[in-house]
């Protein structure tokens, strides 16, 4: 389960710490707001394939980082049958 996802100049985002909890985590908010920008953050986090785009005007760099908790014996089973390891 992800519990932090840390962004540092990525598009229009300067810094940012997130904390998501154990229960259902919703992005709302208005067109413009940065949803998309959050799950960028996020996809590269988990390696998807960084764009020089991706980098805060005026940045030399950017980076994100995510922590993931455990998961639960009764989560690890399910992924076991589906192929997941």
């Amino acid at each position: 389960m992800l519990t932090t996802l840390s962004i540092r100049n990525i598009v229009l985002i300067a810094e940012a710490d997130l904390s998501f909890g154990a229960q259902l985590s919703v992005l709302t908010g208005e067109t413009g707001a940065g949803k998309s920008i959050l799950l960028d953050a996020l996809g590269l986090a988990l390696g998807a394939r960084a764009e020089a785009r991706l980098i805060r005007s005026g940045a030399t760099q950017a980076s994100v980082s995510a922590v993931f908790s455990p998961i639960s014996a009764d989560a690890k089973i399910i992924l076991n049958d589906l192929g997941i390891e």
